[in-house]
């Protein structure tokens, strides 16, 4: 399973010496750290706060696609063998702090440093999966079932005896935006899952793992209700 505790490989005290191709940024929330169609030139990891990834359309429309927390790297597409533009927009959501690899050094390591070079495969390789996975659930599961996943894939499990996980704060115009819903269906669907006893709030959603999982196998925590419908 992919690690995101970069300093078990040395990552941190490599990008501690500050140089020209690499150095550390701090972000406020909602700056970004790139746009759409900005120059591909360089990697980033995220090493405190929150970001996502969103797009837009020709039209103006907007849809998020993903969520980063700390130990992600973004902007990899920096590293095809013909670099172009950023087909992505990265935003803090709230204050970060990450490592801004230039593209040259980045390969350059990959080359000189066999540990993190299996590293960033290793997250690589695992974010490929989880996009598969994403392709599948959009194209299978209803809205509920796709808010549901969405719930459970953002939950700190930092311990994994807690019954009880807490996500990072998030509008449900994103969350909207992830499922590819409407705000007002999320909040009714919110609004069912708490009823259910799958979540809570206390100022931040808190996800009860074990029950939401359940919930997602047709396994309702309470009696006489009705499983997720498989249609959206």
């Amino acid at each position: 399973m992919y690690n995101r505790d970069s300093k078990s490989i040395g990552l941190g005290t490599w990008l501690a010496v500050a140089g020209l191709d690499r150095r550390i940024v701090e972000l406020e929330p909602e700056e970004c750290f790139f746009r759409q169609g900005d120059a591909s030139d360089c990697v980033y990891c995220l090493q405190t706060g929150r970001a996502k990834i969103s797009v837009i359309s020709a039209t103006g429309k907007q849809a998020t696609i993903s969520l980063l927390s700390s130990g992600d790297f973004f902007g990899e597409g920096a590293l095809a063998t013909e670099p172009g533009v950023r087909t992505t927009t990265v935003t803090a959501l709230n204050a970060c702090t990450a490592f801004k690899i230039k593209r040259g050094e980045m390969i350059r390591a990959m080359h000189q440093k066999q540990e993190f070079c299996e590293h960033f495969l290793s997250y690589l390789l695992a974010r490929s999966v989880r996009t598969q996975a994403d392709l599948v659930d959009q194209i299978f599961n209803s809205s509920e079932k796709r808010l549901a996943r969405m719930l459970l894939l953002m939950a700190e499990n930092r311990k994994a005896d807690e019954a009880k996980t807490m996500i990072p704060p998030i509008t449900q115009e994103t969350l909207a935006e992830m499922v590819g819903t409407t705000r007002s269906r999320v909040s009714f669907f919110m609004n069912r899952f708490r009823e259910l006893g799958l979540i809570s709030y206390n100022g931040r959603i808190h996800v009860h793992t074990p029950q939401l999982k359940a919930a997602l196998m047709g396994q309702w925590p309470l009696s006489g209700t009705e499983p997720m419908s498989a249609a959206a």
